[in-house]
């Protein structure tokens, strides 16, 4: 028997189990960094199949390993973390808890590791070393892999692979590319100051609602000068917020907003070119100001021979199951261990197939539960392929 016929076998017997977990996740989401349940619940059942899981320091996210100790070992990741958001879904096993909820899918990819993680462990044989990786606070920029790197989790792997749902593609395909398959995306906070003063007398002071209307379009538009247009470089704000009364120039305002970039190179050098640009568009207004810049995540850059191992893995379960992606702005921290290591990241389709194709990041985000087992067989296809 392969180990795709084994896998097989363990889903015709399991799979309703996995959408139970699924389930159970989904409606006792965790935000980042606070993951102690869920953690628990993964953990729980790893050591009842007789695994050995190991839990990071401070009790989120862990890692189990299992399979031949004298061959290369590969890691497969999930994240656990959920947003704060309020679900508006009407699912039976809707959000319990106020204001969090599973709106990225990372119930789902927790309970794709789990189910592929077990049916992995309970084959007689395996071509290569397994490290499971449950990682937390994905969404919390600059991202919970520099933890769980920190505390070894990519010690001894030699590659390491993760899928992520998309809404976008129908359930039974997935998708992957060579080079970039996500950008960077940072955060950046300006906070300006004036003494203000009376909208009649505009000269005797900084105008620092307009110095906001000169940082809204000139920053976007000094930066799209400014960066090779390549490399797909977007500013877009997302809060900006000043004054009370209508006759008065404000003292304070902020403005918020990220910054994605499909280029590595780009983004090593974003905040100092931010940070000019702004200085530059303020220097004649009389405006103080002071910027908060946050570096989120380096883009996702598939490795080359790693991602024909993973588009072996989809082209694996049929002729069509492999789809074609491109580059998208969202920023995601998988990024960080491939930095250290060699590996790649595929999309996960969970598109029913009819009725609208709804974002991530949506309250009403859900997910046709069929993309589970997909999502199972994908990764043991990949460690079966990856006896290097």
């Amino acid at each position: 028997m392969t180990l795709s016929e084994h896998v097989e076998g363990w889903l015709d017997a399991h799979y309703a189990e996995l959408v139970s977990w699924r389930r159970r996740i989904h409606s006792h989401p965790e935000l980042g960094r606070q993951e102690f349940e869920t953690t628990k619940f993964v953990a729980a059942h790893l050591a009842d199949a007789g695994l050995n899981p190991k839990v990071f320091p401070g009790g989120t996210g862990l890692i189990c390993d299992f399979g031949p100790e004298d061959r290369p070992r590969i890691a497969l990741r999930a994240d656990m973390d959920a947003l704060p958001m309020d679900e508006r879904t009407g699912l039976t096993f809707s959000s319990k808890v106020p204001n969090v909820s599973h709106a990225c899918g990372h119930d789902a990819h927790t309970s794709v590791l789990l189910g592929a993680g077990l049916a992995l462990a309970s084959a007689p044989e395996l071509p290569v070393g397994v490290r499971l990786l449950f990682q937390p606070a994905e969404e919390l920029m600059p991202g919970g892999a520099i933890d769980a790197i920190a505390v070894g989790a990519l010690a001894g792997v030699s590659r390491i692979f993760a899928l992520h749902c998309d809404p976008r593609l129908e359930v039974g395909k997935v998708a992957t590319i060579p080079g970039p398959i996500t950008s960077a995306a940072d955060q950046m906070e300006i906070t300006l100051h004036s003494p203000g003063g009376h909208t009649s007398r505009p000269h005797l002071t900084g105008d620092l609602v307009y110095a906001l209307g000169i940082l809204i379009t000139g920053v976007p538009g000094v930066l799209s000068r400014r960066v090779d247009p390549r490399h797909s470089t977007i500013m877009v704000w997302g809060a900006v917020n000043a004054g009370q009364a209508s006759n008065a120039i404000p003292q304070t305002g902020t403005l918020a907003g990220t910054v994605r970039t499909a280029s590595r190179d780009a983004w090593v050098e974003m905040e100092s070119l931010v940070r000019e640009i702004v200085s530059d568009l303020l220097a004649p207004l009389k405006v103080e100001h002071s910027v908060l810049y946050r570096r989120g995540v380096p883009p996702v850059v598939n490795e080359e021979a790693s991602t024909r191992i993973l588009t072996h893995a989809i082209e694996s379960m049929g002729p069509d199951a492999l789809a074609d992606t491109k580059q998208s702005g969202g920023g995601e921290d998988f990024s960080w261990y491939l930095e250290e290591v060699p590996g790649a990241m595929g999309r996960l389709g969970v598109w029913p197939g009819e009725g609208p194709q709804l974002d991530l990041h949506q309250p009403t985000f859900d997910l046709d539960e069929r993309a589970l087992a997909v999502g199972v067989r994908v990764l043991a296809n990949v460690i079966e392929l990856s006896d290097i």
